[in-house]
């Protein structure tokens, strides 16, 4: 192998190493996973072209990169999410269901900075709150270390990571984090759907729930968040009377907690996730956009 050949590699080898972490700061910021390998992808490009043997430190280059790619790209995201049809949702990640119960520490490293209620929060924020506030809570840049990469002063970066977080910390639901009790709540939701009980979906819901569903114009989905376990029921009844015989219901870990993937025969119909508090679901998140649900496959 010639040295060239050898350099290649090792630069390639270098990117794969830190490309789950950009993958995940663009996810974070994007809330699309196809968007996030989209910035990846070019930023891979860049590093191609980059003389590395000058980078001290390759995985704040590739985080600084990525970041700006994502910043610009939620900007022009943003103003097509102006015109989206009904709720705009996170596009899900998917993985098979846990065979074990997760630890507290497990759900924090799979759940916490990807769950559906915390991404979907954050459309609240402008690109580059929303870029700092993660940076800093969620992968523990220092305010320097976010200077540079925004081109901000420190005392810029930090009131900008305190506003965001005060916006979060007032609009993000709080969730009970009991893995078997959400574990249980999954297993009863997807048996009433299963069965068409309407009655048991109502006992697996609080009164007060809030019902998100995503259908992107594309869809049979809610235009607007529906509130209270009776209007949840009777929507999901009112799909359910027009399901197809091969419908079939799948758990899954939907953006690492407990969820279920509804699939009719080899097509994804939805994908749900939820949030719990005091025993009952509070929270239901629902995708149904078909651009949204093509990276799931059987699981």
């Amino acid at each position: 192998m010639n040295g060239a050949a050898k350099q290649e590699m090792q630069t390639d080898a270098i990117f794969e190493r830190h490309r789950s972490r950009a993958f995940g700061v663009a996810y974070r910021i994007l809330g699309s996973a196809s968007d996030a390998e989209d910035v990846v992808q070019e930023a891979w490009f860049r590093w191609r072209g980059a003389d590395i043997s000058t980078i001290r430190n390759p995985e704040a280059w590739l985080v600084t990169t990525v970041t700006r790619l994502g910043i610009d790209q939620l900007r022009t995201a943003r103003a097509r999410r102006e015109t989206y049809v009904g709720p705009w949702l996170p596009e899900p990640l998917i993985s098979a269901a846990l065979e074990t119960e997760a630890t507290p520490e497990d759900r924090l490293s799979l759940a916490d900075d990807i769950s559906m209620a915390l991404l979907h929060m954050l459309e609240r924020l402008a690109p580059e709150e929303r870029a700092a506030f993660l940076l800093h809570d969620a992968f523990d840049y220092d305010y320097g270390e976010l200077a540079a990469l925004l081109g901000k002063s420190e005392a810029a970066c930090r009131q900008t990571v305190s506003r965001a977080r005060k916006r979060v910390q007032e609009a993000h639901p709080r969730f009970d984090t009991n893995a078997r009790e959400h574990l249980r709540l999954t297993n009863a939701f997807s048996a009433a759907i299963t069965s068409a009980d309407p009655q048991a979906l109502i006992d697996c819901m609080s009164e007060d729930v809030v019902f998100y569903s995503d259908g992107g114009g594309k869809a049979i989905a809610a235009l607007n968040p529906l509130y209270g376990a009776d209007r949840v029921s009777r929507f999901f009844m009112g799909i359910l009377k027009k399901r197809p015989e091969n419908l079939a219901v799948t758990p899954a870990t939907v953006n690492g907690l407990p969820g279920f993937i509804i699939y009719e025969g080899d097509l994804v119909h939805a994908a749900l996730s939820f949030g719990i508090s005091n025993g009952l679901i509070s929270t239901l998140y629902m995708m149904r956009n078909p651009d949204k649900l093509t990276r799931i496959g059987r699981l």
